[in-house]
């Protein structure tokens, strides 16, 4: 995909954030579109279905944390990337982002250069798909679609937020194979991308919630694995 297709959000209540944001994005070709808050972004993103949304934290009308929320409960959106760039820097703002369904966390202020790097990063892990001899994965009772990032537990079509459907897919395509959580970290996150230390395990527990604790097995000190029945 050219640059001048792809298609940016930038979500913040500070005017000149916004303008510093869609200059530096704009002189790298990309398409960027502007929003004041979390309720005028989710309008803004059923318009024009971005490929990326950079989105504040603490913003009036509805803050960026229920919008990434509200965002993610709608298929729409499964394959738009959410990043966070904000002030907040306490963990528990880092592990409620993710537990939303972002798919990076940037603490403001960051270098224009450095955002740029984040960006073309995260674009170009999108288009690549975690290797595997499949598209598609069957279980007794569970069947994982790559293709239409699609997730069945007997039939009943569960929706997954982008990051937690890439780290199931990841540990289902070898099961009873335990993934170092380096591992874990460089295919689903990439290497590029610094998250904190609970990033997995929140997703893990997610994951445990909505395909069942069964399937999910923690190796203490390593990593994680995938249990069928």
């Amino acid at each position: 995909m050219n640059k001048s297709d792809i298609k940016i959000l930038c979500v913040d209540d500070e005017p000149d954030i916004l303008e510093i944001l869609k200059y530096n994005l704009s002189n790298e070709g990309y398409k960027v579109s502007t929003a004041k808050d979390g309720k005028s972004a989710i309008e803004k993103a059923i318009i024009i279905n971005p490929n990326l949304i950079i989105m504040d934290v603490m913003m009036p009308n509805m803050d960026g944390i229920e919008a990434c929320e509200k965002l993610r409960s709608d298929e729409k959106f499964n394959d738009t990337i959410i990043m966070f760039l904000t002030a907040r820097g306490e963990d528990y703002s880092h592990v409620a982002a993710y537990e939303a369904g972002a798919d990076d966390y940037v603490t403001k202020p960051v270098k224009p250069k450095v955002l740029i790097s984040k960006v073309k990063g995260l674009l170009r892990r999108s288009n690549k798909n975690i290797q595997s001899d499949t598209n598609e994965i069957n279980f007794s009772n569970i069947k994982i679609d790559r293709e239409k990032y699609k997730v069945y537990i007997s039939d009943t079509s569960i929706n997954l937020p982008r990051k937690e459907f890439e780290l199931l897919y990841l540990l289902a395509s070898k099961p009873e194979k335990v993934f170092k959580r380096d591992k874990i970290m460089e295919m689903v996150w990439g290497g590029e991308v610094v998250v904190g230390d609970r990033t997995i395990d929140v997703h893990i527990r997610k994951l445990r919630e909505k395909i069942g604790d069964k399937h999910f097995e923690t190796v203490k000190g390593v990593g994680y694995k995938f249990v069928i029945e």
